[in-house]
């Protein structure tokens, strides 16, 4: 530790969704959701392509919800609701260090002109398909940032530091178009009340990441 990855790129939109059925699904983990807008809670869905990472290439789709530990001051961060991935290695490493909810799936990335569609399957049955719009260029002043990721695996929450770094970034409002299959997780995301287009989208041209071990914080069944 820590797991670099030193060169990636990716998509992330960003939705609001209303914070009922997100309180329940963050409270089994032991957290709460921020709410930016009274009963609405911000979330992330995206994907990741890493080129070059400690634990191998390969493709990444994100389901990620705002929250944080009840009580508890400065401790605002993401939690990874769910985190398929298209290779076994990156797999039982996300699994066995951070406890992340990685699962092996297929994930089709296909780019015509301006579009990228993204298309999440398991068990040949379709999860999530996301068609992204190419945004207009923006500054990438922020530098590295770094936030607490949350998982719940095996009945023990954690944390762990993520730290990242962007650059060549697009952006855009809206720009995100959400199309859920018949899987049960697709059921699952409809139950989270996920609309089918975005707040705004971010294409992220070259990113890396640094990912620290996890604390374990409580342990709950």
């Amino acid at each position: 530790m820590p797991v670099e990855v030193r060169a990636a790129t990716g998509i992330t939109a960003q939705f609001l969704l209303p914070s009922g059925p997100a309180r329940d699904t963050l409270a089994a983990a032991g957290l709460e959701p921020v709410t930016p807008v009274p009963g609405r809670i911000a979330a992330t869905l995206g994907f990741m392509h890493y080129l070059d990472c400690d634990l191998g290439g390969y493709y990444e789709f994100l389901v990620a919800l705002m929250c944080r530990q009840p009580g508890v001051r400065g401790s605002t961060g993401v939690f990874i609701h769910w985190l398929p991935v298209d290779q076994a290695f990156t797999c039982e490493a996300g699994q066995t260090i951070w406890g992340f909810p990685k699962e092996i799936a297929a994930i089709d990335v296909r780019t015509r002109g301006t579009r990228t569609r993204c298309e999440v399957r398991l068990e040949e049955r379709s999860v999530i398909a996301v068609e992204f719009a190419r945004g207009v260029p923006a500054p990438s002043t922020l530098g590295a940032m770094t936030l607490d990721a949350y998982t719940h695996r095996d009945g023990v929450l954690r944390r762990t530091p993520w730290t990242m770094r962007a650059g060549g970034t697009r952006m855009r409002p809206g720009g995100a178009r959400v199309d859920l299959g018949d899987h049960p997780i697709s059921d699952d995301l409809r139950r989270l009340g996920l609309p089918r287009r975005a707040l705004f989208t971010n294409h992220i041209g070259e990113l890396s990441m640094r990912f620290d071990d996890a604390t374990p914080i409580s342990s709950r069944t």
